[in-house]
């Protein structure tokens, strides 16, 4: 199947939705799940990585099934951003190519020190 990334923001974003559509806040929900209100404003931004018993158990709080909150398009598998990567890469210049080169070698480098 290849790697799957999740999009962080995307399912804060629908943890806010779902939040908001039962009048609840922000601390209400925390409170729910015993986590802090620094913590659950930093899962709706998508500042930080989801845990899976916190996603369960915001999902249970919140009284949706998982899939309302993670969905196809919040996954990427490797495969598809691979092609994706090439599309854009096709049409960039020599000097574009050089650039992007230069950032995703750096970006990747600072990636592996942080994602362990």
């Amino acid at each position: 199947m290849g790697v799957i990334f999740l999009n962080y923001y995307e399912i804060g974003q629908k943890i806010r939705k779902f939040r908001k559509a039962q009048g609840l806040s922000q601390e209400e929900l925390a409170e729910k799940i015993g986590i802090s209100v620094t913590h659950m404003s930093h899962i709706e931004t998508g500042n930080t990585k989801l845990s899976l018993p916190v996603f369960v158990d915001i999902a249970n709080a919140l009284d949706v099934q998982t899939d309302d909150l993670l969905n196809d398009r919040n996954m990427i598998t490797g495969s598809k951003a691979k092609n994706e990567l090439a599309e854009i890469l096709e049409n960039c210049t020599t000097e574009e190519l050089c650039l992007l080169t230069d950032i995703a070698k750096t970006t990747l480098t600072s990636l592996k020190k942080y994602i362990k």
